[in-house]
């Protein structure tokens, strides 16, 4: 796929000011989740336990996007459609405010795949 450059630049900087965004607004809210870590309290339930998996995988893929977008967004994507699958199985439901990472995941994508034209 192929971009004029300035779409390309626009389409680039508008994905990583939302990634900041979400590390900025999300990281406290992990670490205020009591202890972090997966698997370690018993009191945490699957449901829990899944997403601290997946908030470590995805804040990750939204630092390394800004430097390899393609790998950043499948270390973004993957995890969340996981953990919207497991949601379904675990509850019936799944969390919505998890897409907004999730499109910033797929533009990180699209960014990777994306040609700049001249």
């Amino acid at each position: 796929m192929e971009l004029q450059k300035r779409s390309y630049q626009v389409l680039k900087w508008t994905t990583r000011i939302l990634a900041a965004a979400i590390v900025i607004f999300g990281l406290p809210f992990y670490f205020g989740y009591g202890n972090p870590l997966p698997f370690i309290n018993p009191e945490y339930s699957i449901w829990d336990n899944t997403w601290l998996t997946v908030l470590p995988l995805m804040f990750i893929g939204l630092g390394l996007g800004w430097k390899w977008p393609k790998t950043g967004g499948l270390l973004i994507t993957v995890p969340i459609l996981l953990g919207f699958i497991l949601g379904l199985i675990v509850r019936g439901g799944m969390a919505v405010h998890m897409l907004i990472p999730l499109i910033v995941g797929t533009l990180y994508m699209v960014l990777g795949c994306a040609k700049a034209r001249q």
